[in-house]
């Protein structure tokens, strides 16, 4: 099963459910077991007086060892991997659960120990010993598998839970890497700004907020409204422009219809901040920045290009494929899209740097 696919079951799924064993889950087991054993060898005798007398003895040993060996054999020898100490202890258990069970059903029951067989039993026959430690056996195995079955149950779900916390965190986490550089050098605009008593300040303090709100609140949700991601980035850019003024030319295009598509929220922001971390930040001169945004049917195509800095070996590795937010996005990809959902490609073309997305929304 891909990553994806266990993220989109684990986030959708019911609350965990936390197996234990209770006092009354023993009571109701040991009940409903007596009342079948005792109906079922009463049947095979036609007598349910001397089926009920020899499970009144028998069921205190089926229960005391069932319990000795899951709550003290099985946990001091075979989860130790002490094996053969276990082997040896289990059938010492057996043998002394036959000894007591032949006198116990030989001086208050009936001296003939094995009424289902053809002969009069008064001792420990060979025949006597296997049924006896043979089926005694079965009861403490049937309880141990039920313990057991239940005890990974119990794991399971822990496990199940542990996973969900995980990529939860992670998801959030990988939605929130907006860089800081790009909060401190706004703030460092908009104090600018207002040293200069200029009149942009207020819409930029709304747009920094706007964008703030956005990503505190948007990244708790698991999608998010496509226009809302578009908003997001439009604000983006528009406080990136303060700091680029002229220099920075920015083509963007929007088209298709945006209504009622849903998105991983900040999954995009990222491919746009890294035309600028990468792109416009390192280049001297003039630079380019295109952005074309198209919906049709239930598919996204993002297109983001940039120019190449020009003799920056740290940034034309970043480009690459190398850079944080590309790397982000690409495992939030892996995290939260099926991979027929989604197609990124990245690639460097007439001296631009290219990130093509096709997502299905």
């Amino acid at each position: 099963m891909y990553i994806n696919d266990k993220l989109d079951e684990l986030l959708n799924a019911e609350p965990v459910r936390h197996y234990s064993i209770t006092y009354k889950h023993h009571v109701i087991f040991w009940v409903i077991y007596f009342l079948l054993n005792t109906l079922r060898w009463g049947s095979i005798h036609n007598d349910f007086g001397l089926s009920l007398k020899t499970n009144l003895i028998g069921f205190p040993i089926h229960i005391a060892l069932a319990y000795f060996n899951i709550y003290f054999l099985m946990p001091k020898y075979v989860y130790t991997r002490k094996y053969v100490t276990y082997a040896v202890l289990i059938l010492a258990s057996l043998f002394a659960m036959l000894v007591l069970k032949f006198n116990l059903t030989y001086y208050l029951v009936s001296t003939n120990v094995m009424p289902e067989s053809s002969e009069h039993t008064d001792s420990i026959t060979l025949s006597y010993a296997f049924t006896t430690m043979f089926g005694e056996l079965y009861v403490v195995a049937f309880a141990t598998a039920i313990k057991i079955t239940v005890d990974w149950l119990r794991e399971h779900s822990k496990l199940h839970d542990l996973e969900k916390r995980q990529l939860t965190t992670e998801l959030k986490f990988l939605r929130s890497q907006v860089s800081p550089h790009f909060f401190f050098n706004t703030l460092n605009n908009i104090y600018s700004l207002t040293l200069e008593k200029s009149n942009k300040a207020p819409e930029v303090i709304l747009k920094l907020s706007a964008l703030m709100r956005y990503l505190l609140y948007a990244t708790r949700k698991r999608k998010q409204d496509l226009k809302s991601e578009i908003d997001c980035i439009q604000n983006y850019i528009d406080l990136e422009r303060i700091r680029f003024n002229d220099s920075l030319r920015i083509d963007i295009g929007i088209s298709g219809d945006l209504e009622n598509k849903t998105i991983a929220p900040m999954l995009l922001v990222p491919l746009i901040e890294n035309c600028f971390k990468h792109g416009a930040s390192k280049n001297i001169g003039d630079m380019y920045i295109a952005i074309e945004i198209n919906v049709t049917d239930d598919f996204l195509y993002f297109n983001v290009s940039n120019t190449i800095p020009k003799n920056d070996a740290d940034s034309k590795l970043a480009t690459r494929g190398g850079g944080i937010g590309l790397s982000n996005v690409k495992k939030r990809l892996e995290l939260g899209y099926n991979p027929e959902d989604y197609e990124l490609s990245i690639f460097e073309k007439e001296n631009m740097f290219h990130v093509d997305l096709e997502l299905k929304v």
